[in-house]
């Protein structure tokens, strides 16, 4: 699988039922934890006071990631999506050599 930096803002509509958001929210929590356990969740973060959150997700390509991942998430329809391909770094100090050969 390919790897991807996601940017995700929620925004809920204003006239949406509090019940809806807290049943979506808790519906959110189960999904991420499928879809860590599936490998596509890699990592995530909320910087400090904001409201949205960054993680590096898995996928095959990037419409996979849309409406294979990204789009089963119960708060999608109400998120937006910045999606940056990402690629392996020569000196990315978790980068993993095979057969003892150098980076």
């Amino acid at each position: 699988m390919k790897e991807f930096l996601v940017v995700l803002t929620t925004t809920v509509p204003e006239d949406t039922d509090p019940a809806e958001v807290d049943r979506r929210r808790a519906a959110e929590s189960v999904r991420a934890g499928e879809l860590a356990a599936t490998g596509h969740l890699f990592r995530l973060w909320r910087p400090v006071g904001e409201l949205r959150s960054v993680g590096v997700w898995r996928a095959n390509d990037e419409a996979d990631l849309r409406d294979n991942v990204l789009g089963t998430l119960p708060l999608w329809p109400w998120m937006t999506a910045e999606i940056t391909a990402l690629q392996a770094h020569p000196n990315d100090p978790g980068h993993t050599t095979t057969h003892g050969e150098d980076r």
